[in-house]
C-alpha cells in the first residue's frame, strides 16, 4: 500500500479504544493527524474507530496489539511502517491498575501484569518507535507518555501502579536524552481525575491519605486530548518535558 502524503502526520495511541486514549485520538484526528488506535480487543477498537470517524471525519486505523508482548508490538510497528511509511507521534497511554488493597495482599501475578502493561509496554513501543523514527525521512518524531498524577504522588494502597508511573518519568527523561541526536522529542503528561469509566467511582468517594472517603472533582477527558495536541503541535526543536492536567480542586496540592 502506498504511503500517506508527507503533509499528513501519523500518530499511534496505545489503549486508544476507550477512556483517555480515545479522547486523545479524537483530539489528534481533529488536528489533522491520521491515527492508529491499538489495544487488546479488536471489537472495542472497531467500535471506537467507527465512532471517531463519524465524529471527526478523520482517518482511524484500528490494529489489535498487546503492548506487553514484544512480538505483538513488533508486528504493530511493522504494520505502521508498511501501511504509512513513517510515524510522527507515539502516545504511550495503555495501562492498568490493581485492586486498592493492602500491599501484602497484591499477588505476584497482579504485580507482573501491571508492570507489563504500564512500564514494559511503554518501553517496547518506545523501542520500536525509535527504530522507525531514526530511519525515516525526514528523521525524527515525538513520543508522549501518560504518567498520571501517580507519577508524582501515590494514592493509598496503590504501590504497583504508583511504582510503574514513577518509572515512566525515568523512561521519559531517558527517552528525551537518548532521542536528542536523532530529532526525537519525548514528554510526559500527568493526568489528574479525567472523567472516564475508570474514574466514575470518584463521585461517590475514594480513600484519602488520612483514611477518610471523599468525593473528588473530575474534568472532561477532552481537556487531556487538547493538551496532547498542544504538545504534539510543537516543532521538534521544542518539547514539553512534563505537563500536569488536573481538576483544579482535586486534593493533590497541599494537605487536602
Amino acid at each position: 500500500m502506498a504511503s500517506e502524503p508527507a503533509k499528513t502526520k501519523i500518530a499511534v495511541v496505545t489503549g486508544g479504544g476507550t477512556g483517555v486514549g480515545k479522547a486523545i485520538a479524537e483530539a489528534l484526528l481533529g488536528a489533522g493527524f491520521t491515527v492508529v488506535i491499538t489495544g487488546r480487543r479488536q471489537e472495542v477498537l472497531d467500535a471506537a474507530a467507527s465512532e471517531l470517524t463519524k465524529a471527526t471525519g478523520g482517518k482511524v486505523r484500528p490494529i489489535k496489539a498487546d503492548v506487553g508482548d514484544p512480538k505483538s508490538v513488533a508486528a504493530l510497528f511493522d504494520a505502521i511502517k508498511s501501511e504509512f511509511g513513517r510515524l510522527d507521534l507515539l502516545v504511550n497511554n495503555a495501562g492498568m491498575g490493581t485492586p486498592p488493597v493492602p500491599m501484602e495482599e497484591i499477588t505476584f501475578e497482579q504485580w507482573s501484569a501491571i508492570v507489563g502493561a504500564n512500564l514494559t509496554g511503554a518501553f517496547l513501543c518506545t523501542q520500536q518507535a525509535f527504530r522507525l523514527m531514526k530511519a525515516q525521512e525526514p528523521r525524527g518524531g515525538r513520543i508522549i507518555n501518560n504518567g498520571s498524577i501517580s507519577a508524582q504522588t501515590p494514592r493509598p494502597n496503590s504501590a504497583p501502579y504508583t511504582a510503574t508511573k514513577h518509572a515512566i518519568t525515568g523512561l521519559t527523561k531517558s527517552t528525551a536524552l537518548d532521542g536528542r541526536p536523532f530529532d526525537i522529542a519525548c514528554g510526559q503528561i500527568d493526568i489528574g481525575n479525567a472523567a472516564t469509566d475508570m474514574t466514575s467511582k470518584m463521585a461517590s468517594g475514594v480513600m484519602q491519605a488520612n483514611g477518610e472517603i471523599a468525593s473528588e472533582p473530575t474534568i472532561p477527558a477532552s481537556h487531556v486530548g487538547d493538551a496532547v495536541v498542544y504538545m504534539a503541535s510543537l516543532p521538534l526543536e521544542a518539547n514539553v518535558l512534563t505537563m500536569t492536567v488536573m481538576a483544579t480542586t482535586m486534593p493533590l496540592v497541599g494537605r487536602g
